[in-house]
């Protein structure tokens, strides 16, 4: 693909402590052929690319004005097939739904709908699989405060998210 031509995927940056945690245990339980990436919260899946410029500008303005905003971690979230760490942010899926707004009509499917926080760290394995990492993770992930730093927005490739920048919230 040519520069550009691949859709966006932005996501909310998580803290160092919990991107480094989650991170890692990602790293110890997703199938390791299809781990390309950290820890990640994805807001949307596919921004269309030709909004990349739009995106950008938007993004930096918003974030400009926007304090970290307050989130929690829930708990373990089952995936079916997988598992996550829930998260909950009632400010993140708000500024989300603005940004929802402010690409009306461009906008895939399953981006048209609100998500539910979460940071995969395991997926893709069967449900037993899943029902073993769930038990085994039980009373490890407590619930906890934190805030969130920012923004990030990346390419998608196929593999690797090809990273293009941060939107750090520097509002009051």
């Amino acid at each position: 693909m040519s520069e550009g031509a691949a859709p966006l995927i932005l996501t909310a940056k998580l803290p160092p402590d919990l991107h480094r945690r989650f991170t890692d245990l990602r790293t110890e339980h997703f199938p390791p052929e299809r781990n390309y990436l950290e820890a990640h919260v994805t807001l949307f899946h596919a921004i269309p690319p030709q909004c990349e410029a739009e995106a950008c500008g938007y993004l930096a303005r918003l974030a400009g004005e926007v304090a970290p905003l307050p989130g929690s971690v829930e708990g373990i979230m089952s995936l079916g097939g997988g598992t996550a760490i829930k998260l909950q942010s009632v400010p993140l899926l708000d500024l989300r739904d603005e940004i929802a707004d402010h690409f009306h009509g461009m906008l895939s499917a399953q981006d048209q709908h609100r998500p539910r926080l979460h940071v995969t760290i395991q997926n893709k394995v069967t449900s037993k699989e899943a029902k073993a990492l769930q038990a085994r993770l039980s009373g490890t992930i407590l619930p906890q405060p934190f805030a969130f730093p920012g923004l990030a927005l990346y390419r998608y490739r196929g593999g690797p998210w090809e990273y293009v920048r941060d939107f750090a919230f520097r509002g009051k």
